[in-house]
């Protein structure tokens, strides 16, 4: 457990916390005026290794120092908001004025509290501007892999989203999880890395509905196609003729599993824990918000929740930001794929941008007319 104190003062900031791995969705701007909730848990933080403000937005201007420390806003001890860096202001604050949050002792800034409409709320402790103090004894050793399917579950592949100053999603299709179209942009440019330029072919049910459309799309048809299997634990031996793995990613540490034998030759597409858990073994019906817990094996009655009706989409920004940084990259083909991106949103193959207008004014973009709206009235910029 760490606690982490102003560089300044010394002061503490946060309440104790425990590491965990980066989400796939940290940076993830979804949709036009959504009101995401709390990127982390309670008790954990985690750290970005690569620079930049938070939230990164642009991918070719990033600055600030690597390492940012993201966390629960409900975490932070000890700090004030600085009224005068107030950057965003659509429905809430997104640091697009730098650090906005200052030690309370010192006055120092210390951290960014990110929470406008289509943003992860979090808060970003600046890593020039913080200190990690180890609490308690020794280090936590990391869950194994049985202990974390044992108690580890799934992640709907379907969830309500509400807007701000909209009512909650009541009797209402719910749309696919944000975190289901973060994890599959992730995923996607790994199977193209993978796929050599080739077909490629996945299991069938939820995983061929995530990933088949995309697939056909990007890749050319013909040539003899390479084969994608989930493997992972408290699963059988994958199958050593497999060419690509879906396997999950340890939550705590950020490692993908790896098997053993002929398989562990083959290509490793890392999925979320609970993304892949559910691959391997979803729900016949969303879970439906209910208090208390039903016994083991006793089956809801609860009226189905409507499934969202349009087809599935991954995250652009995601899959932009993962496929520049796999070294397959520099390949004609990929980087034909990465110029057409656009062309692919409006073709409906990946999910519609939210665009950022002046001064932190949100703005949308509807891909099928080219139109553009700002919800301030704002000038957008592209």
């Amino acid at each position: 457990m760490f606690v982490f104190v102003c560089a300044g003062c010394g002061a503490g900031l946060t309440a104790p916390l425990s590491q965990v791995a980066l989400p796939v969705h940290a940076h993830q701007v979804y949709g036009n005026g959504t009101r995401l909730p709390v990127l982390m848990e309670p008790g954990t933080f985690a750290v970005d290794p690569e620079p930049g403000p938070p939230p990164r937005r642009r991918e070719t201007a990033l600055d600030g120092a690597p390492g940012a420390i993201i966390m629960a806003p409900g975490d932070t001890r000890g700090t004030l908001l600085i009224p005068e860096k107030g950057g965003g202001h659509c429905c809430g604050v997104d640091g697009s004025d730098g650090p906005n949050m200052a030690c309370q002792a010192c006055g120092q800034p210390v951290a960014s509290r990110i929470d406008d409409c289509s943003l992860w709320q979090a808060v970003w402790l600046a890593p020039d501007a913080v200190l990690r103090r180890r609490v308690g004894g020794a280090d936590a050793v990391p869950l194994s892999w049985a202990e974390l399917m044992a108690e580890e579950k799934g992640t709907p592949p379907f969830e309500p989203v509400a807007r701000w100053g909209s009512p909650a999603w009541v009797n209402t299709p719910w749309p696919w999880s944000p975190r289901w179209e973060a994890a599959a942009g992730q995923a996607l440019a790994h199977l193209l890395v993978a796929s050599q330029g080739r077909p490629v072919t996945v299991p069938g049910g939820l995983t061929e509905e995530v990933f088949r459309r995309a697939l056909d799309t990007l890749l050319p048809t013909g040539p003899p196609p390479r084969r994608a299997v989930l493997a992972g634990p408290g699963q059988s031996a994958p199958d050593p003729d497999a060419d690509i793995l879906l396997v999950p990613v340890h939550p705590q540490t950020g490692e993908t599993w790896t098997p053993t034998g002929p398989a562990a030759s083959a290509y490793r597409v890392p999925l979320p824990l609970g993304v892949w858990l559910s691959l391997g073994s979803p729900e016949p019906l969303p879970p439906v918000p209910a208090s208390g817990v039903l016994p083991e094996g006793v089956l809801r009655d609860d009226p189905p929740v409507p499934r969202s009706p349009r087809l599935f989409r991954a995250d652009p920004r995601v899959f932009r930001h993962t496929l520049l940084r796999l070294s397959a990259v520099g390949s004609p083909w990929l980087r034909e794929i990465l110029e057409n991106i656009p062309q692919y949103v409006r073709a409906g193959l990946l999910q519609p941008l939210s665009l950022q207008g002046r001064r932190g004014h949100r703005i949308g973009c509807d891909f099928a007319t080219g139109e553009v709206r700002s919800k301030s009235g704002a000038d957008p910029q592209r």
